[in-house]
Parts: structure tokens; sequence; C-alpha cells
């Protein structure tokens, strides 16, 4: 017990005596050194006593399509984060290839009496998917938050990044950089990002390299955002002179690098490469990935503020609030290569990431 008291003094900077007095609930200790103290428990790992847990506020479900892409840990992390520090539990629900289903892991979430859901990239990024699912929700008074896709259907908040302008700083970089057969990679149309980044790589095309449309409309490749669909997508582009690939997802771009290699060809010495998320450890794969991060945390931040809202009693505006990404240019990207070399040669080092927004 001296050991963990002289731990817990250590790391909130006060004394063993100030601790002891803090866990047996004694008066005379300032609130901010109580805070200290109850904070250094957090971060050693310890369970605070009972009589000092906060109480929570209610349950919140956050719904993910899965874990496997990087990009919704990593939202999940913020989200959860943001909701402990106001008092809330997070419940995570994930969605599994033969699992449950998002409407499935709704019905649980409302049944257990939580006080609220986020939805993440959920079917109301979906154009096919019945949007009625949403107001059905709302009529059992349950408030809730859509992160990534956004439907004039549903009277909600919306979190979104601007995926027309991610794509426009992807194409605006390669078109520097010499490029002028710029493949697009994405995921299956009826997705309202998908959509948008299509919107955004057409006009991007047009305006940086004068392409038309209809021509530009040809090195648009829908995959899965996957690994294997961003090399499935990668082929069909290189196979039709792409020296450039613009992908939906992280996931995706590490696909395309797969496909270059399969087919002899180097990243970035014969085929440029950006991705989006900016996803935890993207920037150590081999070459650093270029790709356009997503504001996950002032994302994930604005959600549960607006969560919050509409469970207090005073509604966020029903409509989308959109979030500027940036670019970081690290490994992944160079200059157009004049002849695609049969013999690979050694790649540059990659240099320090450089961040445009």
């Amino acid at each position: 017990m001296t050991a963990r008291l002289a731990d817990i003094a250590a790391q909130a900077g006060v004394s063993e005596a100030t601790v002891s007095r803090v866990l047996n609930g004694k008066p005379g200790v300032a609130a901010s050194t109580r805070e200290s103290v109850l904070a250094a428990l957090d971060v050693l790992g310890y369970e605070r006593p009972v009589r000092l847990r906060q109480r929570s506020a209610g349950l919140v479900g956050l719904i993910t399509p899965g874990l496997d892409n990087p990009i919704f840990p990593a939202f999940a992390q913020v989200i959860g984060q943001a909701l402990t520090r106001q008092g809330y539990t997070p419940v995570l629900a994930t969605q599994t290839p033969g699992g449950s289903t998002e409407d499935e892991l709704t019905e649980m979430l409302v049944d257990r009496g939580v006080s609220g859901i986020i939805f993440v990239s959920g079917l109301h990024a979906d154009t096919s998917a019945d949007m009625g699912r949403y107001e059905r929700l709302r009529a059992q008074g349950v408030p809730f938050v859509l992160i990534n896709g956004f439907s004039p259907k549903v009277r909600a908040p919306f979190v979104s990044p601007d995926d027309r302008a991610a794509v426009r700083l992807a194409v605006t970089h390669l078109a520097a950089l010499g490029h002028r057969r710029i493949g697009l990679a994405l995921g299956p149309r009826r997705y309202v990002p998908v959509q948008r980044k299509i919107e955004g790589f057409l006009r991007s095309m047009r305006e940086e390299l004068g392409m038309a449309e209809a021509d530009a409309e040809q090195l648009v490749q829908h995959s899965l955002f996957t690994l294997e669909g961003g090399q499935a997508a990668a082929s069909a582009l290189i196979e039709r002179g792409c020296t450039a690939v613009v992908c939906a997802s992280d996931m995706m771009a590490l696909g395309v690098v797969r496909a270059a290699r399969q087919q002899g060809l180097e990243v970035p010495r014969d085929v440029s490469v950006v991705g989006f998320d900016d996803s935890p450890l993207i920037a150590f794969t081999d070459p650093p990935l270029t790709t356009i991060r997503q504001p996950v945390q002032s994302m994930g931040q604005a959600a549960v503020r607006a969560l919050l809202e509409e469970i207090g009693g005073t509604p966020a505006p029903h409509s989308e609030f959109v979030f500027l990404p940036e670019l970081v240019v690290r490994g992944s990207t160079a200059s157009v290569p004049e002849t695609r070399p049969s013999v690979p040669e050694t790649r540059p080092k990659a240099g320090e990431d450089q961040t445009w927004g």
C-alpha cells in the first residue's frame, strides 16, 4: 500500500498524506488537488474507490461498420474519450460479416436504454438504403448523430469531411508533380462519400489538367474499401496508363502498392499513390503513405457535442457539419516517370511529412 501511495503521490505531484486524505474522502483538500489525485489513479490504472466514482450519466451507443479498417477504432477512441469526460459510458457495437446488422445493433442498444447513439459510416451513407429506419428511431425518442454520409431525408446532425476538397488536394498535388493520367480508386457508387469524391475528381481533372469529364470518368474505378479492393482497382487503372492513383481509403492505397509491385513497378518511382484517412501507423508503411488526413479528432468531438445537445433538449441544427481535410505528403508520391523501367531501382528515402489543408 505504501508503494501504491508513493506512486500515486509522485504522479499527482502531492504528498502521500494528501493522497491518503483524498482516497479516504477526508475534507481539507482543494478541489484541484483532489482532481489531480483522481487523475493519477486513472493514469496508473488503479480503480477509484466506490465512493469517489463519478456516477454515470448514462450509456451512449457507438455503431461502426467493423474494426478491420483502423480509421474506425480511431473514431471509437476519440468518441469514447469525449463521452467519458462528460460522465457517459460508451458502448461500442460493431458490425461483422455474417454477424449483427446495423438495425439489430440499434435495437439492442435501445433495449438497454441508451441515452443516444452515434453512427459511423452507417446505412445513412448508402443512397439505396431505407432512411425510414432513422425516423423510426427518432420516434422512439432516442437522439442520434451520423458521421460520414448525408441524407436530406434524415432529421439529425451530420458530421463529415469535405470529400470533394479532399480529392481536389490530391489531384492538385499529383498534377504539380507532372502526372496527367491520374486514377481514382473507390468503393461502390451508391455511397454518398464516393459520389462526392467523384464530383471533386472530375472537377479537379478539368480545372488542373483540362480533361473532359467523359475522359476523366474512364479513370474512375469502383471496387471495395479493402486492401484487396484497392489491388483490383489498381490493376485496372495501371492497365489504362495511370501513373498515379488516388484512393478512397488507406487500406485501398496499400492494395495499390501491392498491385504495382506484383507488376514489377516501384512506388513512387513508377506509380504514385495517395490514400485517404491517415489511419494510425500508416506513416510507417513502405513507403510511408501520402494521404488525405480525415480530421477524426475534430469530427468525433463535434459528434459528441451535437449528441449531448440533443440529449439535453437543445437540439443541434439538423444539417451537416463539414470539416476540412489535410494533405499529408510522405514517400508514396513523386514526379511522373518519363518511362517505366523494366529493372527495379533503389527507392529514394522518404522525407519528413508535409501537410497542406
